[in-house]
């Protein structure tokens, strides 16, 4: 069976798609040595959080290992995304937030209100939000009226999401750099329905999230990493 041509989102050739993994790779290890470094040797905070000698007991719990399933909250009347869950586990938090930007239907929602929706999942923290990571995953302007135009939909399915083992080894063998801002790298893979005006089509997807879950607090989203392709 052919794969459905998006009208937007067209397949790549086998050898562009074989170069576009490699480098989802490549990005997303570069993402857990930098998130370590910044956690380690900037964005500071004034708290005086201990200094552990041990990984903190919330990433070795199964929630973190064995991965986790959610579903955005549902998106109320009069906005445009659905707002974020009040949760401390940072793999349901990243399911829900990817299902959020992995949802949508251009008919009814406008970019600028699609993006400002997306960026109020970000942390209060100024020196760990990145808005420019969030607004980079959402069609301009200009993409979004041609989407409007054929009348897209997008709906996020099968959404599931867990921490790296090599970004949990990472923090074993650093564990002050993550108490500074408990931001943690979560990978969320899920499958994507999109329809237009006479087409539908469904691709699989995946993204890692850094997720900010302060113990006590509700998390929030630091940023995200460029796009990964399973």
């Amino acid at each position: 069976m052919p794969k459905p041509k998006f009208p937007f989102y067209e397949g790549d050739s086998v050898l562009r798609r074989r170069l576009l993994i490699g480098l989802g790779v490549l990005l997303v290890v570069g993402l857990l040595a930098g998130l370590l470094a910044r956690l380690a040797g900037g964005g500071r905070t004034d708290r005086t959080d201990p200094q552990p000698t041990s990984l903190p007991r919330s990433i070795s719990s199964t929630d973190l290992t064995a991965g986790s399933r959610a579903s955005a909250p549902p998106t109320e009347a009069g906005t445009a995304v659905a707002r974020p869950p009040h949760t401390s586990s940072p793999t349901d938090f990243a399911a829900a937030f990817a299902q959020a930007l992995w949802t949508y239907d251009s008919r009814v929602v406008t970019q600028p209100d699609f993006v400002s929706g997306l960026r109020g999942w970000l942390t209060p923290e100024s020196q760990y939000a990145d808005g420019d990571s969030v607004t980079g995953q959402v069609p301009d302007p200009l993409l979004w009226s041609r989407l409007r135009d054929n009348g897209q939909t997008s709906t996020a399915g099968q959404v599931s999401a867990h921490v790296p083992d090599s970004y949990t080894k990472a923090i074993q063998q650093n564990p002050g750099a993550f108490t500074q801002a408990y931001i943690y790298a979560v990978t969320v893979t899920a499958k994507v329905a999109v329809a237009w005006d006479g087409g539908q089509g469904a691709e699989d997807r995946a993204i890692t999230l850094a997720v900010q879950c302060r113990p006590g607090s509700d998390c929030a989203l630091a940023a995200i990493a460029p796009t990964v392709y399973p």
